[in-house]
């Protein structure tokens, strides 16, 4: 850690009261060297300077406690875990169901995607191709090229969703849970079918990490 612009390191008996700290907090020193099976006399240094450095706070006749640098960030947390989809998902790369392989390959290569969602004439989701799904079907097949990706799409009914109002979070175990790169963003359509999704975006996995190392660069 830095203070006041010089670098101070914890050693590993300090981290490990640190943790102890956490754990068991209110805890007297006596209990902690007991824990760590030294004397207290031992850990008075260490002591001192986590109090001093605030990991831990120390109150006469209670016992130490986790200091303001010893605790989680929590506003950060709760940030994360209240951060919706419809803050962060980009716009989705679409193209018809009628669209040829040819051109779902040309698309695909030009937004430097990995999968396409594809949606009806009326703009709802009918589904998704993927890179996969379209390499396997042009390899050693010539006339691949002309079909259409209708035939070789994940339909709808098979398509992990999320809506804007999900949270970040919950978009994030999907594509872990289902090992996939990204989700359509989606909502219901306006003419009230419930089979009808209106795509307006796509999250991914790029999205997700962004956010994070973005609020990392915040503190």
């Amino acid at each position: 850690m830095e203070a006041g612009g010089i670098t101070i390191e914890l050693t590993p008996r300090q981290l490990e009261i640190v943790d102890i700290v956490k754990k068991h907090a209110p805890i007297t020193g006596d209990q902690i060297a007991e824990l760590l099976n030294v004397s207290r006399a031992t850990l008075r240094t260490d002591l001192s300077k986590l109090v001093i450095l605030d990991y831990i706070d120390a109150k006469p006749k209670v016992g130490y406690f986790l200091g303001k640098r010893g605790e989680p960030d929590r506003e950060e947390k709760f940030r994360l875990l209240k951060m919706k989809v419809g803050d962060l998902h980009g716009v989705p790369i679409i193209i018809r169901e009628t669209t040829t392989i040819q051109e779902a390959v040309v698309a695909l290569f030009l937004e430097n995607v990995g999968n396409l969602i594809v949606t009806d004439a009326d703009g709802h989701l009918a589904g998704i191709v993927s890179r996969k799904d379209l390499l396997k079907v042009t390899l050693g097949n010539p006339s691949a090229s002309s079909m259409p990706v209708s035939l070789i799409m994940t339909r709808r009914a098979n398509v992990t969703t999320v809506q804007p109002e999900d949270t970040v979070l919950d978009a994030a175990r999907k594509i872990i849970t289902r090992q996939i790169d990204s989700l359509p963003v989606v909502v219901p359509s306006e003419d009230g079918n419930p089979d009808h999704w209106k795509v307006v975006g796509r999250i991914t996995k790029t999205n997700i990490i962004k956010m994070l190392l973005d609020m990392v660069a915040e503190e």
